[in-house]
């Protein structure tokens, strides 16, 4: 599933390509997506323009001059293809190589754009979702009301942290991964936050020291920050539009990496794999205390 970095990437290259379209007509091949997209809030699109494209934690919203939003969540294997009037196809997440016979039947919802252009939502696995909310709405949205703060915001510091975890008996891996307290966040970036942060992710968040939360937080910003500068991590089959991989993975400490040597060289120790929390988790026992 693509994490903050990963759709972060995707606005982006969709903000360059969208800005100031107006849908001209929408076509469904298939409405059976995690929710059934509904024909008749999707055509009242129609003649719209796309004022913005923003982000919350790992949904992508695509703003009208209607004051109606188009929330996004890619799930599994979604992805959004642009093609522009010359006809030719871009990628904005997941697959590493456009394959038009396989791309194709995988087509669900394809928006005809201004210009002569397209954007395709393709979803493999149909764990993805398209729904369409008010504006004045948001905040109280089912999926977006319960978020934390986003991990780059300043609402995110070491006061709210500690104020959240007080009385709490969870592991710290555990924390991170809650999308109430901090949205976004996923599991590669956790495993590696807690790496450069030396604390085992087993270890209980009442446990922990001042001066590691704010360790903590200094690497989550950093290594998000890193990751959207990359172009996010190209796991499986994320890449960003222009086709080009994420460059993330190449810098990967502990994730994914059970068995191998710790990439400290004064370390010599093994990374070790367990699961918290249906999780697979990746730390080094030396380094992480």
């Amino acid at each position: 599933m693509p994490e903050l970095p990963e759709v972060e990437v995707v606005k982006r290259s969709l903000v360059d390509k969208l800005k100031h379209s107006i849908v001209k007509a929408v076509k469904i091949n298939d409405s059976r997506l995690r929710y059934r997209v509904d024909k008749n809030k999707i055509k009242k699109i129609i003649g719209l323009k796309i004022k913005k494209i923003s982000r919350r934690s790992k949904f992508l919203l695509f703003f009208f001059n209607n004051n109606s939003v188009m929330l996004v969540h890619l799930g599994m294997t979604g992805k959004f293809f642009f093609i522009n009037q010359k006809n030719a196809k871009y990628k904005t997440s997941f697959y590493y190589d456009i394959n038009e016979d396989k791309d194709k039947k995988h087509d669900r919802v394809i928006f005809h754009l201004s210009g002569n252009q397209k954007l395709i939502y393709n979803d493999v696995r149909k764990f993805g979702f398209i729904k369409f909310i008010k504006n004045i709405n948001l905040e109280q949205n089912l999926h977006l009301k319960n978020l934390g703060p986003e991990p780059l915001e300043k609402k995110f510091n070491f006061s709210y942290f500690k104020q959240y975890i007080v009385n709490k008996n969870r592991t710290i891996k555990d924390i991170l991964m809650d999308q109430k307290f901090i949205s976004g966040l996923g599991n590669i970036y956790v495993n590696e936050t807690l790496f450069f942060s030396g604390i085992k992710p087993t270890k209980k968040v009442k446990n922990l020291s001042e001066g590691e939360i704010r360790k903590i937080i200094k690497f989550i910003k950093r290594i998000l920050s890193k990751a959207i500068a990359l172009g996010g991590s190209s796991i499986k089959n994320f890449s960003s539009n222009n086709g080009k991989k994420g460059l993330f993975q190449q810098y990967f400490c502990v994730y994914g990496k059970k068995g191998e040597k710790c990439s400290k060289k004064s370390c010599g120790s093994n990374i070790i794999k367990i699961v918290i929390s249906n999780r697979a988790t990746f730390y080094c026992d030396k380094c992480q205390k």
